[in-house]
């Protein structure tokens, strides 16, 4: 099934509390970005606490832009989320994130824009509930959509039919429905989304390009 995932990668509580508060009537998932400052040089806010407060209200999942991810899982998963997503190129061992990630929820690996699909050959891509290929260099929201990238989704695709992938990076009305040709089902819009005059709109009208 197609998906809009509104992305949400912020500093500060009070501005992802603000666009929960924006989404909560009308979106069903929301993808939060972390970041620890060592993956990308960036940072976000990394309390998974105050997220127990929507937990019955949104299915939350964790796009873990951070070194050693399987350390975050536990604590995400005790705060309500349920879907988790790690970049392998930060991981010492991909296998073991996928089993203790599938205890805790959905789990799921990412690849970074410059990565080559390469890095995934001793994984068994059947054990996954979702890969998410970056059409940007990951670590910082509002960059442009570089669709060169979507070669991997087509690649992906060819092999397993039935995988979601996610797309994150770039996701505009215009790109989405490059990636949806290429083979892409989850699409991950943040900065398009919450720049926009009336969010719920633009969620509504990029949900109808993919239907």
């Amino acid at each position: 099934m197609n998906e809009i995932i509104p992305g949400i990668l912020e500093k500060e509580w009070s501005e992802i509390e603000r666009k929960l508060e924006i989404l909560k009537p009308f979106a069903k998932s929301v993808h939060i970005d972390i970041i620890d400052g060592k993956f990308a040089d960036n940072t976000s806010f990394l309390d998974p606490e105050p997220f127990k407060k929507y937990e019955q209200d949104f299915l939350f999942e964790l796009h873990m832009m951070v070194e050693d991810p399987i350390s975050y899982l536990k604590p995400w998963a005790d705060a309500g989320f349920q879907r988790f997503i790690g970049h392998i190129e930060k991981m010492p061992d991909p296998v073991e994130f996928v089993a203790q990630g599938q205890l805790v929820g959905a789990v799921g690996l990412a690849i970074d824009g410059p990565t080559s699909l390469d890095i995934l050959s001793n994984i068994n891509l059947n054990d996954l509930d979702c890969l998410l290929i970056m059409t940007i260099k990951a670590g910082f929201s509002g960059q442009q959509f570089n669709p060169e990238l979507l070669e991997k989704v087509r690649e992906i695709r060819k092999k397993y039919g039935y995988l979601p992938i996610e797309v994150d990076g770039g996701i505009n009305a215009e790109t989405i429905t490059k990636a949806k040709d290429a083979g892409a089902n989850r699409f991950i819009s943040t900065s398009h989304l919450f720049k926009s005059e009336n969010i719920e709109e633009t969620y509504r009208k990029l949900t109808s390009s993919i239907m």
